[in-house]
């Protein structure tokens, strides 16, 4: 069963910036993931933990190898909810500096079904 999809307003801006090439490209892998978000070897979800100094747990990524483009999300499990918090074309530092700010601005609501 599908989980539902939420963007922040942050990663939202986001893809309206990407070329609509790889807005395609990465709304279809979001699209693919949400079938099953959770962690491997069931899901296709790969956490990330501490990722450098920041606290990322609970946290997963999708990376587009090919493009360059990290998705960041999170889980609501009560509601079977995926988070898009970040989606960057940067490194892995930048993207996950982001998605640490982030969860400063929102707290435990990146887990919860609060955005659109």
């Amino acid at each position: 069963m599908m989980w539902s999809v939420k963007f922040t307003d942050e990663a939202k801006k986001d893809i309206a910036d990407l070329d609509n090439f790889f807005k395609k490209q990465v709304l279809k892998g979001i699209a693919k993931v949400s079938l099953n978000p959770l962690p491997t070897p069931d899901g296709y979800g790969k956490p990330l933990g501490n990722k450098g100094g920041h606290n990322l747990t609970r946290f997963f990524k999708i990376k587009y190898r090919g493009i360059g483009i990290r998705v960041v999300y999170t889980l609501g499990f009560e509601e079977r909810v995926m988070n898009i918090i970040v989606v960057s074309q940067r490194d892995d530092d930048y993207c996950y500096r982001i998605a640490a700010k982030l969860y400063d601005k929102y707290g435990d609501d990146v887990f919860k079904n609060v955005f659109e």
